[in-house]
C-alpha cells in the first residue's frame, strides 16, 4: 500500500511537470507584445540602474519594458535620484526599439536575454515625467532599504547580497569571481535564504504563527531580489519543505524538486532558459539525489570537497557552453570560499546595514585581492569550444554514471570524464579548414584568420571612441569590445593569438589592443610603417613588460606555405595611407585587405602589382569616399566586398559612391550582416553571417 502511494504520488508530480513544460512551450510560441509603435508609454518603476550618465529603468506598463535615457548633466542625474523612487507612476516620451541579437558569433544574445525576462522592446526616452508618487507598501520598504544601502560603505556587496544586484561590484573583481568559479556565491539563492530563515526562526521563536510569518518574509525577500531565478528556486523550495513537514505529506525531497521545477515554470515559463536557474536547480537536484552518500562522509573537509566536486562536474556543460572555459582550481577554491562567504562576509555585510562595522571594508578588500590574484593563475584554466545538444547529453550521461559509481565507492570511472574533457579540449585541432572572420566591432576593423591548425592571426582589434561632454562619476562598467573578441575566440577553441597585426595606429583599429594582450595570450605583434603614435607607444610599453615580441615594416609572413604579403611599403604623410595592406591566397581564392588605405595607395598598388580578379576584398576605410575609387575597383574586380562599418555611424559610412563602385560584387556589411565568416573548405567556399 505504501509503495502504491509513493508510485501514485510520483506519477501525479510527473504529470504536473509535463503540464508545466507544455505551458512553457505554449507561452513561448504565443508570447507577443502589447505595444506597437507608441511614442508615449506609462507605467511603474520596478527597478532602475545608473551607470555613468546612462539610466536604465525597468517599467511595468502594459508589459515589462526596458527604458534607457542618457543624462545631459550631472545636475540632471542628481535631480532624478532625489525625485524618483521605485513604485512611482511615470510617463515616458520617446520611441520603441526592438533589441538586437549578438552580431559576433557565440557571444551573449541580448535580445534573447530580454525575451526570457519577458521584455519585447527597449524604449529610448526623450523625456521623463512623474505622474504619481509610490503608494505601495512593498516599494516603500524597498526604497527605505535602498536608502540605507546607499549610505553604507559596503553598498556594492549589500546590493548583491540583499537585492541580488551585483552590478555595483567592480567588474574586474566580478570577472575574477567568475574565473575562480565562485560567482554563484554572489547570486542571492539558497545560502541567503538559509541564513535569513534561521534568523527569522530565532526572532519569532515564541510567535504562534511564525511559519506563516516566515513564508511571507521569504516571499517579500524574493520581491526585494527582483524574483531572480536562483532566489525563486530557493524561496519556493523552502516553502515546499515547510508545507511538507508541517502537514506530514511525506513527499520525498526528489519529488519536491520535481514539483519545484513545475511551480517555477508556471510562475515564469522562461525560467528553464536562464543560466542562474540552470546552475541553481541542477546543482541542488544532484546534491539532494546523492544526499545520503554525502551525509555518510564523516570528515568535514572530505565532505566539503565532495560537495564542491559534485557541483563542479554537474555544472560543467552549462559553464562550457556559456563561458567556453573551466577552471579546475575552482573545486578547491569553493572549499575555502564557501564557508568564508557564508559564515563571515555575508552575515557581517548584512549586519553592517544596521551597525557600522569599520573592519569589514578591509576584509572585503583582502578577499577581492586574493580572488584577483588567483584568477591570474591560468595553468588550471581549460578553453573548451561551444558544444551541441548531443555532446551535452553525452557529458551528462558520463557525469551521472561517474557519480553513481562514486556512490558505490568505485572511483576509477572518473577517468571517463577526464577523457571526454581531453577529447573536447583537442577537438579544434581536427578542424582543418582555414577561416576568415570579419568581426563586427562597430565603427572599426577586426579580422580573425585561422590557418587550419597552423596559426591564429588577428588583424586589428577595433575600438569605440567615446565623446564625453562632462566628467561623470566613475562606474564599475568596463565593457570592452576585446571581451567580445576573446569570447568568440574561446568559443571556437582558440587558445592563443600567434600574430596580432595592427594595420595602423588609429583608435578604431587598435584601441582594444591593450585590453586584449592583458586578458589573452598573444605571441607576437606587428606594426605598420611610420612613426609610433602615443597609442602605439603605450602598447609597446605593455608589450615589453609582458615580454611580447613586436615588429614593424615587414614584407611578408609565411604560415606553413600560406604567405601573407604586406604590399603597402611606401611611407606616406598620414596614418591611414600608412596602413598595412595584406594580400594572400587561400585554396586559390585571392584576398585583399585594405585597412584604411586611401586612393593614393590604391593607385600605387595597381601600378606595382597584378591584383586582378580578387575574390574577397575588405573595402578601405569603412567605405569612405577617400577609398575604393572606381578605377581601382574595376581593376581588381572583386567577387565579394566586405565593409566593416558601425550601425548609424556619425560619418555616414559607407559612401553612396563607393556602394555604386562595388555594385557588381556581392556586398557584406557588418552594420547589416553582423560578423561575416568565410570558410575555405577543400573544394568550396562557405559563408555565414551573424545578423543583429
Amino acid at each position: 500500500m505504501k509503495k502504491l502511494k509513493i508510485t501514485l504520488q510520483f506519477k501525479i508530480i510527473i504529470f504536473i511537470l509535463l503540464l508545466s513544460f507544455l505551458y512553457s512551450f505554449y507561452f513561448n510560441v504565443n508570447f507577443k507584445s502589447k505595444y506597437t509603435n507608441e511614442k508615449i508609454i506609462y507605467g511603474y518603476i520596478t527597478h532602475y540602474l545608473i551607470d555613468g550618465n546612462k539610466l536604465t529603468i525597468y517599467l511595468d506598463g502594459k508589459e515589462k519594458v526596458l527604458c534607457k535615457y542618457y543624462f545631459k548633466t550631472i545636475y540632471e542625474l542628481n535631480q532624478f535620484k532625489e525625485q524618483y523612487k521605485l513604485g512611482d507612476y511615470i510617463k515616458l516620451d520617446g520611441s520603441l526599439k526592438e533589441p538586437s541579437n549578438n552580431t559576433i558569433f557565440n557571444n551573449f544574445n541580448y535580445k534573447e536575454y530580454l525575451r526570457y525576462e519577458r521584455i519585447n522592446y527597449i524604449f529610448e526616452i526623450s523625456k521623463i515625467t512623474k505622474l504619481k508618487d509610490n503608494s505601495k507598501i512593498k516599494y516603500k520598504i524597498k526604497n527605505i532599504i535602498i536608502d540605507l544601502i546607499e549610505k553604507n560603505e559596503n553598498k556594492d556587496y549589500l546590493y548583491a547580497f540583499i537585492l541580488g544586484n551585483s552590478k555595483y561590484i567592480d567588474s574586474n573583481v566580478m570577472e575574477s569571481y567568475r574565473i575562480n568559479g565562485i560567482i554563484h556565491l554572489f547570486a542571492v539563492s539558497g545560502m541567503h535564504i538559509s541564513l535569513l530563515t534561521v534568523i527569522f526562526i530565532k526572532l519569532l521563536d515564541k510567535v504562534k504563527i511564525k511559519d506563516i510569518v516566515i513564508v511571507f518574509l521569504v516571499i517579500f525577500y524574493m520581491f526585494l531580489a527582483n524574483y531572480s531565478s536562483s532566489i525563486l528556486r530557493a524561496g519556493i523550495f523552502y516553502i515546499l519543505i515547510l508545507i511538507n513537514k508541517k502537514y506530514k505529506l511525506k513527499i520525498s525531497n526528489i519529488n519536491l524538486m520535481i514539483l519545484l521545477l513545475s511551480i517555477c515554470i508556471f510562475i515564469d515559463p522562461f525560467i528553464i532558459y536562464k543560466i542562474g536557474f540552470q546552475y541553481s536547480y541542477l546543482i541542488s537536484f544532484t546534491l539532494i539525489l546523492f544526499n545520503k552518500m554525502i551525509n555518510n562522509i564523516k570528515n568535514k573537509i572530505t565532505k566539503l570537497f565532495t560537495i564542491s566536486f559534485i557541483s563542479f562536474i554537474v555544472s560543467l556543460p552549462i559553464t562550457i557552453n556559456n563561458f567556453y572555459q573551466i577552471n579546475i582550481l575552482s573545486i578547491f577554491l569553493n572549499i575555502i570560499f564557501v564557508p568564508l562567504i557564508s559564515s563571515i562576509i555575508f552575515p557581517l555585510t548584512i549586519l553592517s546595514l544596521i551597525i557600522p562595522l569599520n573592519f569589514l571594508q578591509p576584509i572585503i578588500h583582502i578577499f577581492e585581492n586574493i580572488s584577483l590574484f588567483l584568477s591570474k593563475i591560468d595553468i588550471f584554466i581549460l578553453i573548451l569550444p561551444k558544444i551541441n545538444i548531443i555532446v551535452i547529453i553525452i557529458y551528462y550521461v558520463v557525469i551521472f554514471y561517474i557519480l553513481y559509481n562514486i556512490k558505490n565507492k568505485k572511483y576509477n570511472k572518473i577517468f571517463l570524464l577526464i577523457l571526454i574533457i581531453l577529447i573536447h579540449y583537442i577537438s579544434p585541432y581536427f578542424n582543418n579548414n582555414t577561416e576568415i572572420t570579419f568581426i563586427d566591432v562597430g565603427q572599426g576593423d577586426s579580422i580573425f584568420i585561422k590557418f587550419k591548425n597552423k596559426a591564429n592571426i588577428l588583424i586589428d582589434t577595433g575600438g569605440i571612441i567615446k565623446y564625453d561632454k562632462e566628467e561623470w562619476e566613475i562606474t564599475n562598467s568596463n565593457y570592452s569590445m576585446s571581451n567580445s573578441i576573446i569570447t568568440y575566440l574561446k568559443s571556437i577553441g582558440i587558445k592563443k593569438i600567434d600574430y596580432l597585426i595592427l594595420s595602423h595606429g588609429d583608435y578604431d583599429h587598435m584601441g582594444e589592443s591593450l585590453n586584449l594582450i592583458n586578458n589573452y595570450k598573444v605571441e607576437k605583434v606587428i606594426f605598420n610603417n611610420g612613426e609610433y603614435n602615443d597609442l602605439e607607444l603605450e602598447l609597446i610599453k605593455s608589450l615589453e613588460n609582458n615580454n611580447i615580441l613586436y615588429y614593424k615594416n615587414i614584407k611578408e609572413l609565411n604560415i606553413n606555405n600560406n604567405i601573407l604579403y604586406f604590399i603597402n611599403n611606401n611611407l606616406y604623410n598620414n596614418e591611414n595611407d600608412n596602413s598595412i595592406v595584406i594580400y594572400t591566397k587561400i585554396n586559390n581564392y585571392k584576398i585583399l585587405l585594405m585597412a584604411d588605405a586611401g586612393i593614393k595607395v590604391e593607385e600605387n598598388l595597381i601600378e606595382k602589382y597584378n591584383l586582378k580578379d580578387i575574390d574577397i576584398l575588405k573595402i578601405g576605410h569603412h567605405g569612405s569616399k577617400t577609398s575604393s575609387k572606381k578605377e581601382f575597383i574595376d581593376e581588381i574586380n572583386p567577387k565579394y566586398s566586405v565593409i566593416s562599418v558601425g550601425k548609424d555611424n556619425r560619418y555616414n559610412h559607407p559612401n553612396d559612391e563607393v556602394l555604386e563602385n562595388i555594385k557588381n560584387s556581392y556586398i557584406y556589411r557588418t552594420d547589416i550582416d553582423g560578423s561575416i565568416m568565410f570558410k575555405f573548405k577543400k573544394y568550396k567556399l562557405e559563408t555565414s553571417i551573424c545578423p543583429p
